[in-house]
C-alpha cells in the first residue's frame, strides 16, 4: 500500500512539470519563433582600383643619379716628344629617369657629362696612334689619359619582359657578357661603351642567354671615334650544378669606319666552385679561336686560351691565372669591345694597330692575387677589400721576356651610397730583348684616386 502511495506521488509531481512546460510553451509568439534573426546591413564593395596609366607608372619610375670624381696621375718613360706627367682630375655626372612597369614594359633615359676641372696636362688619343692627341697637338708632351669633355646621351631603351623566359631590350644600352672580358662597358673610364642594339635574354631551365644585332658602338672617346657596326654577339650558358657551368660564344664584329678591329671569335669556357672543407675552390677555362670577318683585314687565325684557379679561406683569397693571347708577328689576338682594363695590367701598357690591348707577338700573362676583404666594424667606414697582384709577361711567340707590373687597390664604402677607391699600377719593361723580337712597351706608373656617388 505504501509503495502504491509513493508511486502516486512521483507520477503527480511529474504530470506538474510536463504540465507547467507546456504553459510557458503556449506563451511563446509562434510567429516570432519563426522569424530569423535581423542581419546587419551590408556594405557596399568598394570599387576596384583604376588600372595604371602609362604616365602613373613613369611618374611611378625612379631617378638616376651618380657622381664620379677621380684623380689620375701618369709617370711614363720620357721620350723626344713625350716630356711631363700626366695628370687630370675629372668629374662624371649620370643623370636618367627608369619607368616602372607598364603591361610588361619599361623604359630608361640617361646622360652622361664628363669635365676635367682644372688644367688639362693630359692627352686624348687613341692608344698607340701616330696621329696629334685629339684635345690637341701640344698635349703630346704629356701621357694619355682618356677622359675627354663630353655631354652625351648614355642611354635610352625601351625593354619588354613578356614572361620569366624572355626579355628584349632595344636601343642604347649597357651590355655586359661574363666577365666582361670579350664584351663590356669599359666601366673604369669615365665616359662608359655602351651599344645601339636589339637584345634578347632567354631562359629555359639551366640554359640561359644572350643575342645582340650591334649597329653602333659608342665608344669612350667622345662621338668622333665611334664605330659604325653590323655585328652580332652570342652568348649561351649551361650550368647543370654549381660544380660546373658551360659556355659557348661566338662574337662576329664588323666595322665600317674600323676594319683593323673586325674579326669573328668562337670559343667555349667552363668555370664552376666547389667546398673543400672550410675552403671554397673557384675554377674558369677558356679556349677561343679569332679570324678575318668579312674581307675586313687579311686572312689569320689566332688562338686564345686562359685559366685560373682561387681558393677562399674565410676573408682570405689566392688565386693563379694564366692567359695567353697569340700573335703572328703582325697582328695579336684581340678584344676591341672588352673591359680591358680589368686584364694584362691596369697600366694599360700594352696596345696593337686599332687601339687595342693587345702585341702583336702575342702576350703570355702568368699572374697571382692576393684579395682581403678586412671586417671593419665603423659606422663610416665597411665593406673594405685589398687586392694585391703581380704579373709576369713574355711573348707568345717569341718566349722574350717582356717586362712585370703590381697592382694595388683598396676600396671602401663611406656610407651606403659613397664609396672611396685608391688604386695603383706599376709596369717595368725588359731594359733588351732578343734580336727579332718586338720591344716591349714603355715602363710606367700610374696612381688613381676615386671618390663615387650613387643614390
Amino acid at each position: 500500500m505504501k509503495r502504491t502511495k509513493t508511486r502516486l506521488a512521483l507520477g503527480s509531481g511529474v504530470a506538474a512539470l510536463l504540465w507547467a512546460g507546456l504553459a510557458q510553451a503556449q506563451e511563446v509568439d509562434p510567429a516570432a519563433a519563426l522569424e530569423p534573426e535581423a542581419e546587419a546591413p551590408l556594405e557596399p564593395a568598394p570599387s576596384p582600383a583604376p588600372e595604371p596609366t602609362l604616365s602613373d607608372q613613369i611618374a611611378a619610375g625612379q631617378l638616376l643619379l651618380e657622381v664620379r670624381a677621380r684623380y689620375e696621375g701618369v709617370d711614363q718613360t720620357r721620350t723626344a716628344m713625350l716630356r711631363e706627367d700626366g695628370q687630370a682630375f675629372t668629374v662624371r655626372t649620370r643623370l636618367g629617369w627608369e619607368s616602372a612597369d607598364f603591361k610588361g614594359f619599361k623604359g630608361l633615359i640617361e646622360f652622361e657629362d664628363v669635365r676635367q676641372i682644372g688644367p688639362e696636362h693630359f692627352a686624348v688619343n687613341v692608344p698607340g696612334a701616330a696621329t696629334p692627341p685629339l684635345n690637341g697637338a701640344d698635349k703630346a708632351r704629356y701621357p694619355i689619359i682618356n677622359d675627354p669633355n663630353v655631354t652625351e646621351l648614355n642611354r635610352a631603351h625601351l625593354t619588354w619582359t613578356p614572361n620569366g623566359a624572355l626579355q628584349i631590350t632595344a636601343g642604347r644600352q649597357r651590355i655586359l657578357l661574363d666577365d666582361q672580358r670579350f664584351v663590356g662597358n669599359v666601366g673604369w673610364r669615365q665616359d662608359e661603351q655602351t651599344f645601339d642594339s636589339v637584345r634578347a635574354d632567354f631562359a629555359l631551365g639551366r640554359v640561359k642567354g644572350t643575342y645582340a644585332y650591334v649597329t653602333h658602338i659608342n665608344r669612350i672617346l667622345g662621338e668622333l671615334r665611334d664605330w659604325d657596326s653590323d655585328s652580332h654577339l652570342l652568348n649561351v650558358t649551361w650550368s647543370p650544378s654549381e660544380a660546373l657551368r658551360l659556355q659557348g660564344f661566338v662574337y662576329a664584329l664588323d666595322f665600317g669606319n674600323s676594319a683593323i678591329n673586325s674579326s669573328v671569335t668562337k670559343g667555349g669556357k667552363a668555370s664552376g666552385k666547389a667546398w673543400l672543407g672550410l675552403y671554397q675552390v673557384a675554377y674558369n677555362a677558356t679556349y677561343a679561336v679569332q679570324s678575318e670577318y668579312r674581307g675586313n683585314t687579311a686572312a689569320f687565325d689566332l688562338d686564345y686560351v686562359a685559366a685560373d684557379v682561387a681558393g677562399t679561406f674565410d676573408i682570405y683569397t689566392l688565386k693563379l691565372a694564366y692567359e695567353s693571347l697569340e700573335g703572328d708577328g703582325v697582328r695579336g689576338f684581340t678584344t676591341p669591345l672588352a673591359t680591358v682594363h680589368a686584364f694584362q695590367g691596369w697600366s694599360d701598357a700594352f696596345v696593337s694597330p686599332g687601339g687595342n690591348k693587345s702585341f702583336a707577338d702575342g702576350i703570355d700573362d702568368k699572374n697571382i692575387s692576393f684579395n682581403v676583404k678586412p671586417r671593419f666594424r665603423r659606422t663610416w667606414l665597411f665593406n673594405t677589400d685589398l687586392l694585391v697582384r703581380y704579373h709576369d709577361f713574355d711573348g707568345q711567340r717569341t718566349g722574350a721576356d717582356l717586362g712585370s707590373e703590381w697592382d694595388v687597390q683598396l676600396t671602401a664604402a663611406i656610407t651606403a651610397k659613397l664609396s672611396i677607391a685608391l688604386k695603383y699600377a706599376d709596369f717595368r719593361r725588359e731594359a733588351t730583348v732578343p734580336v727579332g723580337t718586338l720591344a716591349p712597351p714603355a715602363s710606367r706608373s700610374k696612381a688613381w684616386l676615386t671618390l663615387e656617388y650613387k643614390l
